[in-house]
């Protein structure tokens, strides 16, 4: 009997039960390469489908946004960052229709809109560079800044999590409570603050002066981004050690669990063979999102920090009214995170074959 009829005798079965026929059709949608092929390529197309209009509507809202804010940045590039120029309203409009201000603005929209489908929306109404050229050069950095970020949090998280649920009562497992609670209660800028205090209060020590990139010295760059990266993943360390934990107290009370026990597995054993792999599914939707917000929150860190990244870069632009920037940063901030929460459904149905992607 191939794959698909099987399928479908044992969909049909309802006297199995509900739970065992979902179990048995989806391993043979997996068996004969349906789930993996035709029926993810649809899911992914259904999302992508919604994924549009939440970015056109994304650039609408901030489109529309950075045009209400009090500050006109012809006004502002005339004034000059000293503050001392006085432009007249004949220069602030000659200004206006050299940077194509005073075009309607379904018009400068729509410009907008097909520059980032070139991926060329121009120059920044400040520096004179292209936008692109500059998010590019800015970029590995907020790259390097987040993967540290994730990485040292997984290796922190992941750990205390299982110790929490293995030792629950015991005084690590009220210290992992007490580092959750910090976490999700004290935003990072306020770590960073925090860190930086320590560090020069205590030890003496001063963020370098000057960004030095990974390729020139590798030990400099990484003293520069440690503490960044530490405090920009607190908040994901700490949701990631909860998620850990109360899904591994809720794995571990299942009866093949208690099974295994009964057969004499040791206790390592049950943890890490049996237990903890089916208590990471909750734990991958935490981490996905909080990538996402990883990337949001360097937005801050990165001028507490004084690195020149792609945050430093996002709030410069806002000060300065820089238009095609915050727009372009803040589309590319919206199509990350909805890729994400994509990636994320696409692992469930990886690692859990009963979960269909309809």
């Amino acid at each position: 009997m191939d794959n698909g009829l099987e399928c479908l005798l044992f969909r049909r079965d309802e006297s199995a039960g509900y739970i065992a026929c979902v179990v048995v059709y989806s391993r043979c949608q997996v068996a004969s390469g349906d789930f993996h092929g035709g029926q993810g390529l649809k899911y992914v197309a259904r999302r992508l489908s919604s994924v549009v209009p939440t970015l056109l509507l994304v650039s609408v809202m901030i489109f529309w946004l950075m045009r209400i804010l009090p500050g006109d940045v012809a006004t502002l590039i005339l004034i000059g960052p000293e503050g001392t120029g006085q432009p007249t309203a004949t220069e602030v409009t000659e200004l206006k229709e050299l940077l194509g201000l005073d075009k309607p603005m379904v018009v400068q929209w729509a410009d907008w809109m097909l520059g980032m489908m070139k991926l060329d929306v121009g120059p920044s109404l400040w520096s004179g560079e292209p936008v692109f050229q500059e998010l590019f050069r800015r970029l590995p950095l907020t790259i390097e800044l987040g993967v540290m970020a994730t990485t040292t949090s997984l290796l922190i998280a992941i750990p205390m999590g299982i110790i929490a649920a293995v030792k629950r009562g015991s005084w690590m497992d009220y210290a992992s409570r007490v580092f959750v609670l910090g976490g999700l209660s004290i935003p990072s800028f306020w770590v960073s603050v925090l860190t930086i205090l320590a560090l020069v209060t205590y030890f003496n020590w001063t963020p370098p002066l000057g960004y030095v990139a990974l390729t020139k010295d590798p030990f400099v760059n990484f003293q520069q981004l440690i503490w960044a990266a530490l405090a920009l993943g607190y908040i994901q360390a700490a949701l990631v050690a909860r998620m850990t934990r109360s899904s591994l107290l809720e794995v571990m009370r299942e009866d093949y669990i208690r099974t295994a026990r009964a057969k004499g597995v040791r206790d390592r054993n049950v943890v890490i063979k049996h237990a903890l792999k089916n208590s990471m599914l909750p734990v991958v939707t935490v981490v996905g999102i909080g990538m996402a917000n990883i990337i949001g929150g360097t937005v801050i860190l990165e001028t507490l920090w004084s690195l020149p990244g792609v945050g430093r870069f996002m709030v410069d632009a806002i000060n300065h009214r820089d238009y095609p920037v915050v727009q372009t940063l803040t589309f590319i901030f919206a199509l990350i995170f909805a890729v994400t929460n994509l990636a994320v459904d696409l692992v469930y149905g990886v690692l859990d074959p009963r979960i269909r992607l309809d």
